[in-house]
């Protein structure tokens, strides 16, 4: 694939969501990226947590990448990871802290064998300190950061975000990493170790409400759909269903009030000033859907965001991917695979105006092993060495 980063090769050790992230940014721009996972089972069994290979979550992560199954538990596979990173840029993995040392994959090792190394590493709490060797998947960090008690209704307890947002951050965020120590390397020569964690990831994504707390000691609680300090902003009645509607400030305010004729909202006292509106965030928004409810969903989206004031409807996935910008966008696109032909999935958000979005992905997520006699007879290991690491059930 044609991008920035087609001159990195890149060993994937990664398993779950959190890894492939990252490493899903390094392939989608252009890095050849060699997929190190286990042989497969014998029975077709499998652990994977994000299912099996062909379905739409491995397919999405494991794009752009071809595969090479080593069992890196054998001495042998081993001292073939070893001396495949001889010829890498990046070593990405996110096992449990201590698991890369029982297999000789950790920085130090591999630092040995090629001092300008990139290595990358995610784990649920960090590389050290007491909780270091615990197994943290998105679930627990969601619940431990304080993201779980600000999401959801008051009074209804605690709710989960609907989507892994604590992997898919760790990830994206150990991306920026990666790319961080590749520049550091261009200018010095120098590798380096990179890693983040899901725990530390998942408190960075508490963004203010997090500072909110580190400045001034307040704890956010929940809000429901309404946003804990711009009033009034939230989710509203319509006629025909719900819509989200900003209209916090006097600008705003007043745009809101003349577009849908609610002089009456405009002219009450209690809501003449931003503190006001604030102070009474529970009756206002009585009053707005009052408003709101005489009206559609399109029509209040297309006279609210005419009159300047941003406003969406509320869709489900199906209707998010069919949005008319969404497809303008073409943030889904087909990855080919020889056996179930074209896969729709989505795209990198990111734009490069010297590196125009390709019409199709490289190739779709490739079963385990498929690769693994191409991979090396390409980086010159030696026939009969691939044969003997076969029969020995070194690779697969």
């Amino acid at each position: 694939m044609n991008g920035p980063l087609q001159h990195l090769r890149v060993l994937d050790l990664t398993i779950a969501r959190a890894g492939p992230t990252a490493v899903r940014l390094l392939a989608d721009w252009g890095a050849e990226v060699i997929k190190i996972e286990p042989p497969p089972r014998k029975d077709g069994r499998g652990n994977s947590v994000t299912g099996g290979r062909r379905g739409p979550d491995e397919q999405n992560l494991h794009r752009n990448k071809r595969s090479l199954a080593i069992n890196l538990k054998k001495p042998d596979g081993q001292e073939l990871f070893h001396d495949l990173v001889k010829q890498a840029d990046v070593i990405v993995e996110n096992f449990r802290s201590d698991v890369k040392y029982r297999l000789s994959v950790d920085y130090e090792t591999v630092k040995k064998i090629k001092p300008d190394i990139i290595y990358a590493s995610i784990s649920g709490f960090g590389q050290d300190g007491p909780y270091a060797t615990r197994p943290g998947v998105d679930q627990i960090i969601q619940g431990m950061s304080g993201l779980m008690s600000v999401t959801g209704e008051p009074g209804r307890g605690p709710m989960r975000v609907g989507v892994a947002i604590s992997d898919t951050s760790a990830g994206m965020f150990l991306g920026q990493g990666i790319l961080l120590a590749l520049l550091h390397r261009e200018r010095t020569g120098e590798g380096q170790w990179v890693h983040t964690s899901l725990l530390e990831s998942m408190m960075s994504k508490l963004d203010f409400q997090g500072a909110r707390y580190t400045m001034k000691g307040e704890v956010a609680d929940q809000q429901g759909n309404d946003h804990p300090t711009q009033v009034p902003m939230g989710t509203f009645e319509a006629k025909d269903g719900f819509v989200n509607i900003a209209a916090f400030g006097d600008v705003m305010w007043k745009r809101f009030c003349d577009a849908l004729g609610a002089k009456e909202l405009f002219d009450d006292p209690d809501y003449q000033t931003v503190r006001d509106r604030s102070s009474r965030h529970n009756k206002i928004k009585e009053d707005m859907n009052k408003v709101t409810s005489q009206r559609t969903v399109s029509d209040l989206v297309g006279v609210l965001n005419e009159a300047g004031v941003p406003t969406g409807p509320i869709n489900n996935i199906g209707e998010g991917f069919e949005d008319a910008q969404v497809k303008h966008l073409k943030l889904a696109k087909p990855a080919p695979h020889a056996e179930l032909g074209d896969l729709n999935l989505v795209r990198s958000p990111i734009n490069l105006s010297q590196f125009p979005q390709s019409e199709s992905f490289d190739n779709a997520a490739p079963d385990p092993g498929a690769n693994s006699v191409e991979v090396l007879e390409q980086l010159g290991f030696d026939q009969l060495r691939i044969s003997k690491l076969q029969e020995e059930g070194v690779i697969g």
